[in-house]
């Protein structure tokens, strides 16, 4: 049976459905929020592989381009691989719901938000999220829920929830933030170097806005939710524990205290493989289906000890792993100029963690399409992210970019946009790649950095330098710690990844996950704190590199010349087929096609906007000139010099300048009768006329005899 439950949500209508669609899955709600319609759905295996050492949750955010009344680009029409806006939605849900499952539990689970309508006014990832969680929550599959996000924007110092398209482009912060009814588990912010203060205020709104979502989704749970599923577990005896316990213990607890990253790791598994090779020699009996399920209770028991481990010596002992103090950040080394044929390029290094960043400018042409739900269809920003396993001393996977490149590179690229200069300032597309070449904690935040460093070197007059900073949490009882500039292992054994970037006058942007169930607001205003001092910290190292941006871009990137001409216009310069357009460019660059590394680079905008590139700047002024000619228009009654192109029986056409010619008609060549056209002129002759104004077909005429006359009269 279809029940309908509604909420008026700050200005807005929550309608959940259930019961009607998609009722084999082991949950499934239709979210309507406005005119956007999300249907999420859930379903769990049935089995577990008990012996897996992570939990299989697949949340899948799917835009179809029906939503927006779009048909799909391309040869294929129909919808591909997932935008990164629908690859970071799915990040979005998964990374605040993925810590309420039951660390036990690994039956396979896939959730499915399938975007069916979109009001723009009401974005889509937010429904997505609730019916995320609700359709969970009522479901048998087992869930410590609720949860749900909104979106935070501030307009004329006035927070609001879910703000609509013209309040987002308005307001000085866009904060994703969700988290249970008792906390906040996740965060996405970006801002226009908001305060500290500022933003635990968003945040905090933002919680009490969750709250009553959450509520909600209570009632409805109350009255329409399953019992949860029995679900198998790998049942360890607390006999293994102890003696395993009382064999490693002394050993882990000193592999823990090594300072070198490499070399910690190494004592760490050589203790793991002597365990486990114990036991492995103590029980040939077993079978080999037995013997591969006791290394699974050994790796588990070792994983719960140097858990413990670690926490006892960095919150009770106050000490960390590589013998720093709580707030102080690892060695820092800069440099700029590392390549010297790009545009741009920067090395930034923190302890073991290191980013290779290269700016490219390339033509406003240049921007990346976006084929997505968004009103945005364009992007002339873009910061890329490459994690390769060498950076981390191993083997894997090269291919296209997954799930975290593409997170890390947006966060990235969002605390470098709040400084971006605009097009009209800096008509460029700019790119960005970072190259992680090392990795031991926080790369992303490395990847700011030297971001920020290889902008200003590459000329890009960002309005302030930004830097990043990674903190961290570790939780033991009632006690914690928070821990600035935090390596892999605190990242990997810890409980909070909080990273926070901006400048000097405040945050550009911030992100958070948990492996908690949440976090208080004194644990969040401490971690802001904290990381703003280290930012400062961070700041002066990069700036004792490169203290502002270039005046002048690299010689190798193209430079540019902007000015107007009459829109109207456009089409001439464009010609029939892009005819005229393609014979400027070819002319002014001396190449033979286009496509050429070294044609010049021209866009038109619609507003009669010219922006021309080039790195030669004769080119950039040839091409101009040829365009200006083109669009020059000729004064009615003025005398020019014209070059005579073309004879014909009734007059001859010449050019006052390139693109603009007329007609000499035949009667208007001399003050007496003409019988024929050559005996007055001839092809390539450079004569004097006097611009007559348009016929009535748009043709431009023009009269010798007048031109005579006048300079006679003279």
């Amino acid at each position: 049976m279809k029940k309908i439950f509604e909420k008026d949500f700050y200005g807005k209508k929550i309608v959940v459905e259930h019961g009607e669609l998609a009722k084999q899955a082991n949950g499934a709600l239709l979210v309507r929020f406005n005119d956007t319609v999300v249907l999420s759905t859930v379903c769990a295996a049935n089995d577990a592989n008990l012996l897996s050492d992570f939990f299989p949750l697949m949340v899948v955010y799917q835009e179809k381009l029906y939503s927006v009344g779009k048909i799909p680009g391309g040869f294929i029409k129909r919808e591909g691989r997932p935008t990164e806006a629908a690859t970071l939605a799915a990040r979005m849900i998964d990374r605040p719901m993925r810590p309420l499952f039951p660390e036990d539990f690994r039956n396979e689970v896939q959730v499915v938000n399938t975007v069916l309508s979109v009001d723009p006014d009401s974005p889509p990832e937010m429904p997505a999220m609730f019916g995320s969680s609700l359709a969970t929550c009522i479901s048998k599959v087992p869930f410590d829920g609720p949860i749900a996000g909104v979106k935070v924007g501030r307009v004329d110092g006035k927070f609001i929830i879910n703000p609509t398209v013209e309040e987002a482009e308005n307001s000085d912060i866009d904060l994703t933030v969700a988290g249970t009814i008792d906390a906040i588990n996740m965060v996405e912010a970006g801002s226009k170097e908001v305060s500290e203060s500022d933003m635990l205020d968003a945040l905090m709104f933002g919680h009490e806005a969750i709250k009553e979502l959450c509520k909600f989704e209570i009632e409805i749970i109350e009255e329409i939710g399953e019992e949860k599923m029995d679900y198998p577990r790998l049942e360890i005896q607390d006999e293994l524990r102890l003696e395993v316990d009382n064999l490693i213990r002394t050993d882990l607890d000193k592999a823990l205290r090594i300072m070198d990253k490499q070399e910690k790791y190494a004592a760490i598994d050589k203790i793991k493989e002597d365990l486990i090779n114990k036991y492995t020699l103590e029980n040939t009996n077993l079978s080999d289906e037995e013997l591969n399920e006791l290394k699974v209770k050994l790796v588990r028991i070792f994983d719960a000890i140097e858990y413990e481990l670690f926490r006892n010596i960095t919150v009770l002992e106050h000490t960390r792993s590589d013998g720093r103090s709580m707030t102080e950040i690892r060695p820092i080394s800069t440099d700029i100029d590392i390549l010297p044929r790009t545009h741009g390029s920067a090395l930034f290094t923190r302890g073991q963690t290191q980013s290779l960043s290269v700016t490219t400018l390339g033509a406003l042409g240049e921007h990346q399409i976006l084929d997505g739900l968004d009103i945005e269809t364009e992007k002339r920003f873009m910061l890329h992210y490459n994690f390769p396993a060498f950076s981390v001393g191993e083997t894997g996977r090269y291919g296209a970019p997954g799930r975290r490149e593409i997170g890390h590179g947006a966060l990235g690229e969002r605390a470098l946009l709040q400084v971006i200069p605009s097009e009209d300032e800096f008509p460029y597309t700019i790119r960005v790649v970072s190259e992680i070449l090392e990795s031991n904690g926080s790369s992303s935040q490395a990847s700011i950095c030297a971001g920020c460093m290889s902008l200003m070197a590459a000329g890009v007059p960002i309005k302030a330098p930004v830097a990043g900073i990674a903190m961290g949490l570790i939780t033991a009882g009632d006690d914690y710690t928070i821990l600035t500039d935090i390596q892999g292992m605190e990242d990997h054994l810890g409980d909070m990844d909080f990273k926070v970037a901006g400048t000097r006058n405040g945050i550009c942007a911030l992100q958070m996950d948990i492996k908690i169930k949440g976090v208080t607001k004194e644990i969040l205003e401490k971690a802001l704190l904290q990381a703003h001092d280290a930012r400062m910290e961070i700041l002066d190292k990069m700036e004792k590199t490169i203290l502002k941006p270039r005046a002048e871009v690299s010689k190798y990137a193209p430079k540019t010349l902007t000015f107007m001409i009459n829109p109207n216009k456009i089409k001439d310069v464009i010609g029939k087929g892009g005819e005229m357009i393609t014979k400027i460019i070819l002319e002014a660059s001396g190449v033979d096609a286009v496509t050429d590394i070294n044609a010049v680079k021209v866009d038109l905008e619609d507003d009669g906007r010219v922006i021309i590139y080039h790195s030669d700047k004769e080119i950039i002024e040839k091409t101009a000139n040829m365009i200006k000619d083109i669009v020059r228009e000729a004064e009615v009654g003025k005398i020019y010099n014209a070059k005579v192109v073309k004879i014909e029986d009734f007059g001859c056409f010449v050019q006052i300048w390139p693109g603009c010619e007329g007609l000499v008609h035949i009667s208007a060549l001399a003050k007496e009768h003409v019988k024929k056209t050559e005996d007055v002129v001839k092809l390539g002759d450079e004569i004097l006329v006097k611009c007559l104004g348009y016929d009535k077909k748009g043709r431009l005429n023009f009269s010798r005899k007048d031109a005579l006359t006048e300079n006679n009269d003279k």
